[in-house]
């Protein structure tokens, strides 16, 4: 970990990797621009390159050379130099009222407009506001603040740096930051083996749709009208699914915000343009809100007939007999749902504050008998563990840079089609018995190495032993196909904890309920499932003694 960091230019060497990745396998895919930047940044003296990705990792494009002091960097001033000529940053640039009172503190405000005694105390908003009459135009920095004695740089190409690094990742919410966390070891990701022509983006239509759609996102998120939004929406091409996907689920937001303005002949023309996940029965229920029982309910028909999820099935179920009774329709006939076991405890309320799961599980904990809170961790990191091989396969476009914490993939409809040969090996020796001997490898193996089923902290080696020694690997099966049936829906909502009698080989799982809370519907999913395959499962409802 030190010795990383007692390179000084760590984050530059960080930056070359992804120029140098970036070059090497999307140069057919880039702009002139773009690629006018990787071939002119090397040639840049150290320093100066050095100063550029300082301020590309900070927040803004708008910096003084006062708070761009590195010491491995030296003059800031002499290494901004270079990058002005080649245009990449402004030096003194043009600034609005606005963004000069980014750069300055309040002491200097005072300073620079010799303010009056009754608004230099104002809060800087307040003094900004005051001024705002006065100073419309733009100012260079020197013509702001004259005799500073520093200097202010705008960042030009920060946008093109943005570009660059959604190309490398493939997406907007990793950073530079992830270079550092895993020069640190703080991150550990899997080394997985892919060709060089492994990429997230095919085309630059690809890239252009996604930038499309990030702008898109963002404006409705800054409250622009839907309107407008969905007219600047991109069609995203035919076959590629992963856009597809953002596409609707930023689709299904804006119909949610339509929905909850009470426009119910728009937001049910959103839903049926859309095909995320739960669009349909939203379709459905704004078809009955807005008075359309009758369509509600032969909508509801067509969806029973093939559901798109357990979840979409537990929802048309829901809402059947109340479409049906406005029909004048009989009622259907109830669906029994298999029942988990019910435990009811009446306990005195905790000294101190405490979460209920944990109460229940002091009550419920024996030295023979050990009762731990685990939730979606336990049955996750088995999976994860026995799977690592499966779920870490060299797919083409599942991994295209080495910080993946898992496939990008992950939740594509045919993520598990696409594996099928390797989860089938895995999940069969569920049967031979081998998975002991694999689950145990790779926890010793891969311990700490970043995976989208596993939750080092939650599982130590006395768990994982209990868990082995007391799941049968039948039970161990049913749940990880219910978790590959899909991914996204069914890694959460398992029960809250599990207790185990090691003497006896068996185990229980229990969801635990606190008084006025309620079964979420992925855990009375969950809760069904496993009842019906005889897997041990209880639900407790714990109240409060007077």
């Amino acid at each position: 970990m030190i010795k990383v960091l007692e390179n000084p230019f760590y984050y530059l060497e960080n930056f070359h990797q992804v120029v140098t990745w970036i070059s090497e396998r999307y140069d057919d895919l880039l702009t002139t621009e773009e690629r006018a930047f990787l071939t002119a940044f090397p040639t840049l003296p150290q320093a100066s390159r050095a100063l550029f990705v300082r301020m590309v990792m900070r927040k803004g494009t708008l910096f003084r050379a006062s708070k761009l002091v590195y010491a491995e960097i030296g003059s800031t001033h002499e290494a901004a130099r270079p990058l002005a000529e080649l245009g990449l940053i402004e030096e003194d640039p043009p600034l609005s009222l606005d963004e000069l009172f980014d750069l300055l503190q309040k002491p200097e405000i005072v300073k620079v407009f010799q303010l009056a005694p009754h608004v230099k105390h104002l809060r800087k908003a307040e003094q900004l506001e005051a001024l705002r009459e006065q100073f419309d135009g733009e100012h260079r920095f020197s013509g702001w603040y004259a005799n500073s004695g520093d200097h202010a740089y705008r960042n030009r190409t920060q946008e093109l740096c943005d570009r660059l690094r959604l190309i490398f990742f493939g997406n907007y919410h990793q950073d530079w930051t992830d270079f550092v966390l895993s020069d640190l070891g703080i991150y550990q990701y899997e080394k997985v083996e892919f060709s060089p022509a492994a990429r997230g983006f095919r085309s630059r239509r690809d890239i252009d749709d996604f930038l499309a759609l990030h702008a898109c996102h963002e404006r409705f998120a800054d409250g622009e009208e839907p309107a407008a939004v969905i007219a600047d929406l991109p069609p995203c091409a035919a076959d590629n699914e992963w856009l597809r996907s953002r596409r609707a689920k930023l689709l299904f937001a804006i119909a949610q915000h339509v929905e909850k303005l009470g426009d119910w002949s728009a937001a049910h023309a959103l839903y049926a343009d859309c095909d995320y996940p739960g669009a349909r029965a939203r379709a459905i229920r704004v078809l009955e809100k807005n008075e359309q029982p009758r369509e509600a309910f032969e909508l509801l028909q067509t969806a029973l007939l093939a559901p798109e999820s357990e979840a979409e099935r537990q929802q048309l179920l829901r809402m059947a007999p109340r479409l049906a009774r406005k029909l004048g329709h009989a009622k259907p006939a109830p669906v029994t749902l298999a029942q988990a076991e019910r435990i009811d405890l009446n306990l005195p309320p905790p000294a101190e504050a405490n979460y209920v799961e944990f109460v229940v599980r002091d009550h419920l904990h024996r030295d023979d008998a050990p009762v731990y809170y685990v939730e979606n961790s336990l049955i996750n990191s088995l999976f994860g563990l026995l799977c690592w091989d499966a779920v870490f396969s060299p797919i083409p476009g599942a991994f295209f840079h080495p910080y993946h914490r898992g496939p990008a993939d992950l939740h594509s409809a045919d993520f598990q089609r696409r594996r099928a040969a390797q989860f089938q090996h895995a999940l069969a020796q569920l049967d031979d018995g081998d998975y002991r001997i694999t689950i145990r490898a790779n926890y010793a193996a891969k311990y700490g190495i970043q995976s989208p089923f596993l939750y080092w902290e939650a599982i130590d080696e006395a768990l994982l032993d209990l868990a082995l020694d007391c799941i049968p690997p039948l039970h161990l099966k049913r749940a990880f196909e219910r978790i590959l049936l899909d991914i996204k829906a069914n890694r959460s909502g398992f029960p809250d904890l599990i207790q185990f009698w090691p003497a006896e080989r068996r185990y229980n799982m229990i969801e635990v309920k606190g008084p006025g809370d309620r079964l979420q519907d992925n855990q009375l999913r969950w809760i069904e499932y496993c009842a019906a395959h005889q897997m041990p499962i209880s639900v407790c409802y714990l109240q409060w003694a007077a």
